[in-house]
C-alpha cells in the first residue's frame, strides 16, 4: 500500500481539509523507464554520517531544524533526505548563502530544511510513480523529466524525475536487519518553494508561530 506521503499516479486530485490541494496529469507507464538505480548500503545507521560527509552544506542546513533532526534520529521505519549537492548551494549565489547563515533568517532556514526531509523512507521507484510528496515542510510536486524537443514541445521522457524543478541525480539506500531504511536522494537544486526567500532578513515570517 502506498504511503500517505505520496500522491500515486492513479490519483488525479488529492483533497486536503475539504479543498483541492493538488492536481496532476496522469503519467503513462509505458512511455519511459526509470533510469535512476539506487546505490545500496547495508547499514541504516550510516546514512546520517553519509550526508554529513558527502553533502556537508545540506547537513549543516538540516541541523538548523530541531524537529527535522528529531525525526531523523527517532524514526523507527527510517527517513528520506533530498540532499542539494554542492553545485546547488553554489547556484544560490553569495547573497542567499549569507542569508542562510544569518541568525535573523533562522526561521526561514528551518522551513527550507523541513522541505528536504520526509519522516519515512521513499524510494526512487516510489518517487517515479508519484505526482508529489508531503515533506516535513509541505507539499512538493514531482514531474518526469523530458529531453529533446524545442521549447518543451516534442520531447520525450528520459526516465528522470524532478521535484519542484530540482532533478534527482542519484539515490542511496541504507538498510539493515532491523527493517529501518534511510534514503538519500541527491538533487541539483533546492526543492523548497522559492517564495520562502522573500522572508529573508526578517525577524519573523508573517503568520508563523
Amino acid at each position: 500500500m502506498m504511503s500517505g506521503k505520496l500522491f500515486v499516479s492513479t490519483c488525479i486530485i488529492i483533497v486536503l481539509g475539504g479543498s483541492t490541494a493538488f492536481q496532476r496529469r496522469h503519467f503513462h507507464r509505458q512511455l519511459s523507464r526509470r533510469r535512476i538505480q539506487p546505490t545500496l548500503h547495508s547499514s541504516a545507521s550510516d546514512a546520517e554520517e553519509f550526508v554529513a560527509s558527502k553533502f556537508p552544506s545540506c547537513s549543516a542546513l538540516l541541523i538548523k531544524n530541531k524537529d527535522v533532526m528529531k525525526a531523523i534520529n527517532d524514526s523507527d521505519a527510517g527517513y528520506t533526505v533530498f540532499a542539494p549537492n554542492d553545485d546547488a548551494f553554489k547556484a544560490l549565489g553569495d547573497k542567499k548563502l549569507m542569508q542562510l547563515k544569518d541568525d535573523r533568517n533562522g526561521e526561514m532556514a528551518e522551513k527550507i530544511a523541513a522541505y528536504h526531509v520526509i519522516a519515512e523512507p521513499v524510494t526512487a521507484d516510489e518517487l517515479f510513480d508519484a505526482g508529489g510528496v508531503i515533506t516535513m515542510g509541505g507539499e512538493v510536486p514531482i514531474e518526469r523529466t523530458v529531453s529533446g524537443g524545442l521549447f518543451g514541445v516534442g520531447g520525450k521522457e528520459d526516465g528522470g524525475i524532478a521535484l519542484n524543478s530540482a532533478k534527482v541525480l542519484n539515490s542511496f539506500e541504507f538498510s539493515g536487519d532491523t527493517g529501518k531504511m534511510c534514503i538519500v536522494h541527491e538533487v541539483n537544486a533546492f526543492i523548497s518553494p522559492n517564495i520562502l526567500w522573500r522572508y529573508a532578513d526578517q525577524l519573523r515570517i508573517p503568520g508563523s508561530k
